[in-house]
């Protein structure tokens, strides 16, 4: 799955237990009618993925959904889900909205012109056409 949108956030790497267990988490706005703000946290070696990265930034990030399952000591059954990213790419910044877009239009083909195509030499008026119309 993937998540687009601009980055908001992006938190320190934290250590946790005696393994040295690494997280770092980052907050990525969606553009869309009601924009959403996504956490998504990175662990391990790929906490190292957000170092070339800014708030402001547009990104797509690739993630998986993770859950879990957790007894308290209660005896009751909790569930949990998180959102880990495991690769990061730059996108272009979109232009704003009315602004033309120069790179689609400098790469448009320029039209033929009919004069451009060889007339049909084999064609014969005669056979039958079997097309309904």
């Amino acid at each position: 799955m993937e998540v687009s949108g601009r980055i908001k956030m992006i938190d320190e790497t934290k250590a946790f237990g005696a393994n040295g267990f690494r997280k770092r988490e980052m907050v990525v706005t969606t553009d869309e009618q009601y924009p959403q703000h996504i956490m998504i946290e990175f662990t391990q070696d790929k906490c190292d993925l957000l170092n070339n990265y800014m708030a402001g930034e547009p990104v797509k990030v690739s993630i998986n959904l993770r859950g879990r399952e957790w007894v308290n000591p209660q005896g009751e059954t909790k569930y949990f889900n998180s959102i880990q990213g495991w690769r990061i790419e730059k996108m272009q910044a979109e232009a704003p909205a009315g602004a033309p877009a120069q790179q689609y239009q400098q790469q448009a083909p320029a039209p033929q012109s009919y004069d451009s195509f060889q007339p049909a030499t084999n064609f014969k008026e005669e056979e039958h056409d079997d097309l309904p119309f």
